[in-house]
């Protein structure tokens, strides 16, 4: 599981660090990908094969299911992080996410996000105040947060 939220910065060779607590994970190595809301998402190479198999159950026949998976796997990289725990940012996914300098990696359960730091902040201002009302809509009934 991964959580937290860290700021490491994009490098001058387009890297940013991955925390030490998320690198045993990520160890074998990782796919990044296009994310909801312009930031990328990370995934273990397992835990992405494992989404990708239930993105086959989906109805191939219709236009959403093609759009999504397109995009999802054609946006998606494979990468293993160096010894410091580097891993470099593709030129695509760093113009789709709006990466520049200060990055904002965020724990996400089965997945860690990188968000550009300002557009992280804006989005946290967005959605902060929602977050009560959110719980009430997400989390199944009987459930305490």
């Amino acid at each position: 599981m991964f959580l937290g939220t860290h700021t490491p910065r994009l490098d001058e060779k387009n890297r940013v660090i991955l925390p030490a607590k998320f690198r045993e994970a990520l160890a074998s190595g990782l796919v990044i990908t296009k994310g909801q809301d312009r930031c990328l998402v990370v995934w273990t190479s397992a835990g992405f094969a494992d989404y990708a198999a239930t993105l086959r159950n989906a109805p191939q026949t219709t236009d959403q299911t093609r759009r999504y998976t397109r995009t999802l796997f054609a946006s998606a990289h494979d990468d293993i992080p160096d010894k410091q725990g580097r891993i470099t940012i593709p030129p695509t996914l760093r113009e789709y996410a709006g990466l520049t300098r200060d990055c904002v990696v965020v724990g996400a359960d089965t997945r860690i996000e990188i968000w550009d730091a300002a557009a992280w902040e804006s989005y946290l201002g967005d959605t902060e105040q929602s977050f009560v009302e959110l719980d009430r809509e997400v989390v199944p009934p009987g459930t305490t947060s």
